[in-house]
């Protein structure tokens, strides 16, 4: 795009909500440009909607279609004259065909182009381009394999365990872990199943399963005019069921020269495909430092933050400058990491029931604070939590000079947070941080369950005495205010009927005596 063309947009309507909607409205606030969103009847009241400039209720037939809806929210955009969309993580973030609707009626996608976006949303596609320019991939397929019998093939090819996944999407999704070959048919049916239901195709492949590896992904920006810098890295590697749960910068394990090779194999990738905006190159590193490219994340990603608080530079602001065809002024020498980051995603999941999702209203909510924490979400007290969106709930991140002190930090954090209504992982993120190995820093994709941590987190939540960090006094305070409201309705009734109520005190003083 020459200099000419850069643009200034007026208008960005935010295709998403919760969270990012919230952090995306904060930079549009902070470049002056006006903002709105959409909404779906379950968020009428939520945060995006109060804080948005405009707000555009979306009427259709259960509240997620009101954010997958393509043509409904592009045409929202052109007859609001928004002069560009913003579509966070999740739902249409990675959708090519979204990206050129949004093209072909002249309203800016903020992300890559449709052409770009189809070649790095296709895993299979974005490890090809890796091959071709000598960046080192997981052994396995770069083609999709349609049928069992071809996967099976290719599983006995590279030998087991082998893993399964989805070449449209990620977010742990699609992804099956095959220990032999009997167990190979099943959990390729259910690879594609999820996948399709997932990203709309059942595409999938076979790789080799690297056991017990880290996950580590570098976060680049780039502009129109070919200037790519990285931000360095995230360490990722505490999981479960291939999810992220707790994400730091910097990882523990890579030194400068690493950061740099691995940094520069990124950038290049990125160059080659004439990428533009904000994105994600993913590596596992196995237990000899050797690094395997595994996808690109064409988007911002949930754990952005602990880049921002490390390097100083606003990710989301400049998403939307690149979109604007700016050119970056930061070079590659600018970025300095300091200190450490961590940040822990509060889901609404009982993590003592395998993560089930907690289902309920916000009664209370009181976020931590103080020097060096972070709080990005949307929650807002009133809030209906339902299992049809995603559970994040809200991200506490720490930032301190040194990772212990980081540590630490979160600790503190995590105990200060007050939220009742429905269960979280707080105990989840509690047990982990005070686990000998975490904090050692030996930590990998399989870290959970290595450690058990759910059963730590079991006996964790057992001992509690108190509903800050787990509601298990919910059923009795509620019972109680039911008790205490049904108490006032029988005075009252008694007084309008002339009675003078009974000689032991009033209906409600001993309904709150009896129920306290």
């Amino acid at each position: 795009m020459p200099a000419t063309q850069e643009k200034k947009f007026k208008k960005i309507l935010i295709a998403n909500r919760g969270e990012i909607a919230v952090r995306a409205i904060r930079a549009c606030r902070e470049l002056d440009i006006r903002v709105g969103v959409i909404y779906s009847r379950a968020d009428a009241n939520a945060l995006p909607v109060k804080l948005a400039d405009e707000a555009y209720f979306l009427d259709r037939e259960s509240d997620i279609d009101a954010y997958l809806d393509q043509e409904l929210i592009v045409d929202t955009a052109v007859i609001h004259h928004f002069d560009a969309i913003y579509p966070g993580y999740g739902f249409l973030a990675e959708n090519a065909r979204f990206a050129a609707l949004c093209e072909k009626h002249g309203v800016t996608f903020i992300g890559p182009s449709s052409t770009v976006l189809a070649a790095m949303g296709d895993k299979i596609e974005a490890k090809r381009i890796a091959a071709g320019l000598g960046i080192p991939l997981v052994p396995g397929t770069h083609a999709e394999c349609a049928t069992c019998e071809e996967g099976k093939a290719e599983a006995a090819s590279i030998g087991y365990p082998v893993v399964i996944k989805a070449a449209g999407g990620g977010g742990g999704r699609g992804i099956r872990v095959v220990h032999e070959e009997g167990a190979f048919a099943k959990q390729f049916a259910e690879a594609q199943r999820e996948a399709r239901l997932a990203f709309d195709t059942a595409c999938v492949y076979v790789e080799k399963f690297i056991e017990n590896p880290r996950h580590v992904e570098f976060q680049i920006l780039a502009d129109v005019y070919g200037t790519i810098i990285h931000l360095g890295e995230r360490d990722c590697s505490v999981q479960r069921r291939h999810q992220k749960l707790i994400e730091e910068a910097p990882s523990q394990v890579l030194t400068v020269k690493k950061r740099q090779e691995i940094g520069n194999l990124a950038k290049k990738l990125m160059k080659e495909v004439k990428y533009t905006g904000a994105a994600t190159v993913e590596f596992l590193l196995d237990s000899r430092k050797n690094y395997y490219f595994i996808e690109v994340n064409p988007r911002v990603q949930v754990e952005h933050g602990v880049t921002e608080l490390v390097t100083g530079v606003d990710i989301v602001q400049w998403q939307i400058r690149l979109a604007q065809g700016e050119a970056l002024t930061l070079k590659q020498q600018d970025i300095q990491i300091r200190g450490y980051a961590i940040e822990c995603r509060i889901n609404a999941e009982d993590p003592t029931q395998d993560f089930t999702v907690s289902s309920g209203v916000i009664e209370q909510y009181l976020p931590p604070g103080g020097n060096g924490v972070r709080i990005c979400g949307g929650m807002y007290v009133g809030q209906e939590i339902s299992s049809q969106f995603d559970t994040l709930l809200v991200k506490i991140l720490a930032w301190a000079e040194t990772r212990e002190e980081a540590v630490k930090r979160m600790q503190r954090a995590l105990r200060e947070c007050v939220i009742e209504g429905v269960l979280t992982t707080i105990p989840f993120h509690l047990t982990v941080l005070d686990n000998k190995n975490f904090l050692k820093g030996e930590i990998d994709t399989d870290f959970i369950t290595k450690n058990k941590i759910n059963q730590q987190v079991r006996k964790m939540v057992s001992r509690l005495k108190t509903p800050r960090l787990w509601n298990d006094n919910l059923e009795t305070r509620r019972n109680r205010e039911i008790a205490l409201v049904a108490a006032a309705v029988y005075k009252s009734l008694k007084e309008e009927m002339g009675s003078s109520g009974n000689g032991g005190g009033s209906a409600w003083v001993q309904a709150s005596r009896t129920n306290t």
